[in-house]
């Protein structure tokens, strides 16, 4: 095996295994802030890196992509990935992105979208013989 094809696989597991936490992080975070208050606690200073994660998520999904279908050929994974970009963009840089219910909804979405689109590319890989 060659060290670019190790290289791939690894970067789909990254983005794989990083999708999916995005996706439970997503999921959990309007339910963390609407306990928050109840429980008597506060958020200062509140850091927002989801938009940073966006553009980290795409260029690796992207870079993966590109170097998956140059060795198996199949559009597969692109078909899950696109969809999954435009739902995380949608959820972070539009007015979507107020961390309530909507955007809860479309970057979960999105990051299982992401998720599927690594496994599958990942998968078409091993099948390729890389």
């Amino acid at each position: 095996m060659r060290e670019s094809d190790t290289a791939l696989r690894t970067a789909d597991r990254v983005g794989f295994a990083a999708s999916f936490v995005c996706a439970v992080h997503c999921a959990s975070v309007p339910l963390v802030l609407a306990l928050v208050p109840a429980l008597g606690l506060e958020f200062s200073g509140w850091a927002d890196i989801d938009q940073a994660f966006v553009v980290f998520a795409t260029l690796l999904g992207l870079t993966t992509m590109t170097l998956g279908y140059r060795r198996h050929r199949t559009f597969r994974a692109w078909a899950l990935l696109v969809p999954g970009l435009v739902l995380i963009w949608l959820g972070s840089f539009t007015p979507l992105h107020d961390h309530g219910w909507g955007h809860a909804a479309v970057m979960v979405l999105g990051g299982f979208a992401l998720a599927a689109a690594h496994g599958v590319n990942l998968r078409m890989a091993h099948r390729a013989g890389l």
